[in-house]
């Protein structure tokens, strides 16, 4: 986390800054360039968007570019979108502060203990679809890479072919499928059925409140948890390099 969804949740708050003016950047240097996001100041905010993990908030002088990296949150005018991220800090210390962009009224700020947000002007995105993008988009993403030998999970993880999957997101989306993580990506031949689940589920757990909200959510991930579909115990194994938990009962 973030993921795509606690993006968009980041992009909707910052919609409040539209119409506001720049009068000051400040960015930590190991999260962007100071000399570069600094010619932002007096630009006017036109609009802002999401595209996978990034938020754009789009300026008569460019898109300064937002990613939040693995702990991120962000602030408009003293308010948390998200108030804690499951696997973040529980507390707002203003020495986190990695970027702050003060408007001639209010301000927003990236607040992260890490130093993992990137903040870049007109940032170039090596993005695919979008995971809140319509069924046949996302089908058809995946049609254009059947043929990868590659785990179904890694390939879902790749922000290429669907942008803004994250680990949490995709066990969801595979336990839902009743696909086991591991799969080859050539070996799954229901990819209409997969299309589709990704295309309901996201908007569930974007409403339920982000990527934690699922059946193989961080309450799931660790001691006892149990399949909510037949009552199995979950496994946990390292799937394309992360952490994955599965059903080893209704996942093929």
């Amino acid at each position: 986390m973030p993921e795509g969804l606690e993006a968009e949740i980041y992009a909707r708050s910052a919609r409040k800054v539209i119409g506001r003016r720049v009068i000051a950047v400040e960015v930590d240097p190991l999260c962007g360039d100071g000399d570069q996001l600094g010619t932002l100041i007096g630009a006017e905010v036109t609009g802002v968007r999401r595209h996978g993990k990034h938020v754009l908030v789009d300026t008569n002088r460019g898109a300064l570019g937002m990613h939040f990296g693995m702990t991120g949150r962000l602030v408009v005018d003293g308010a948390a979108a998200i108030e804690q991220l499951e696997y973040g800090a529980r507390r707002d210390d203003p020495s986190w502060d990695r970027l702050i962009v003060r408007f001639d009224e209010g301000e927003m700020r990236v607040n992260d203990p890490r130093r993992f947000s990137r903040h870049r002007l007109d940032p170039v995105l090596d993005l695919g679809v979008d995971l809140l993008a319509p069924v046949g988009m996302i089908a058809a993403a995946l049609d254009g890479v059947a043929r990868r030998r590659g785990p179904v999970k890694g390939v879902l993880l790749d922000q290429r072919v669907i942008g803004g999957l994250g680990n949490l997101c995709v066990d969801e989306v595979l336990f839902h499928a009743g696909v086991d993580p591991a799969t080859p990506m050539r070996e799954v031949t229901d990819r209409d059925r997969l299309a589709k689940v990704i295309a309901e589920t996201m908007p569930s757990m974007l409403a339920a409140g982000g990527s934690h909200t699922g059946d193989t959510g961080p309450g799931h991930r660790e001691g006892d948890g149990r399949c909510a579909l037949d009552g199995t115990p979950l496994v946990r194994s390292m799937v394309a390099g992360r952490a994955t938990v599965a059903c080893p009962m209704h996942q093929r």
